[in-house]
């Protein structure tokens, strides 16, 4: 947990007056939160857009004001976690999820800064299985056009129940071994009718920063 924070809490330190900040989800992404949520109460003026009802909440807890999206055209900074990081800062996220809007609010960031533990990096992606986001119409049908790509989908559940993400989804947790070519992956699963979208995140990181079990904070270099 230290080190999740001590990483976070350094991402912050791009967080200027004035801006737009995109708020993640997920346990290294509540750090951060809390501590803009600090330095809001000590002056700092910004405003955020969330990208879970989950950190929402918080942000209103903590006096951190949001907007819609309908209010804005480009996200300043978004900080985020990750489930892994390669060599190349392509992502797997939506342990927590969120992928559909983290995307989303990524997509709109002009920079988007990762925090991870060092348990977090990876040569290649893939032992982190992930997360696909899925209609729950037909969701049977997705899942065997998953298993059909080499895939063993495993349907997300909460106690006795598929899992129901902020969009009213399904996530399946899928198991490709080693992902060598994320980002052909990413664009064959985006074409399979049913599914959202998935929890590769290709080329979007513009900053990693990682914390070690040691109390040291490293942001890495390309």
């Amino acid at each position: 947990m230290e080190s999740k924070k001590l990483a976070a809490e350094k991402a912050v330190e791009y967080v200027k007056d004035g801006m737009i900040v995109g708020l993640g989800t997920g346990s290294t992404a509540y750090w951060a939160i809390q501590k803009i949520g600090q330095r809001v109460k000590e002056g700092l003026s910004i405003k955020a857009i969330a990208t879970s009802k989950q950190s929402e909440d918080l942000a209103k807890e903590l006096g951190i004001t949001l907007l819609p999206f309908a209010e804005i055209d480009e996200i300043d900074v978004t900080i985020d976690g990750a489930d892994e990081v390669d060599t190349h800062w392509n992502l797997i996220k939506g342990g927590g999820g969120a992928l559909l809007r983290e995307k989303i609010v990524a997509a709109a960031s002009k920079q988007l800064i990762i925090i991870v533990d060092e348990s977090k990096l990876a040569l290649e992606l893939g032992q982190f299985p992930l997360p696909v986001e899925i209609i729950p119409f037909g969701f049977e049908m997705t899942m065997r056009k998953l298993q059909k790509l080499g895939a063993e989908p495993v349907l997300r559940k909460a106690g006795d129940q598929a899992f129901v993400t902020d969009n009213g989804n399904y996530i399946a947790d899928c198991h490709f071994g080693s992902i060598a070519q994320p980002e052909e992956l990413h664009l064959t699963l985006n074409q399979i009718p049913g599914i959202v979208d998935n929890g590769l995140f290709i080329e979007m990181a513009s900053v990693v920063i990682v914390g070690y079990a040691n109390g040291t904070v490293r942001q890495l270099e390309k």
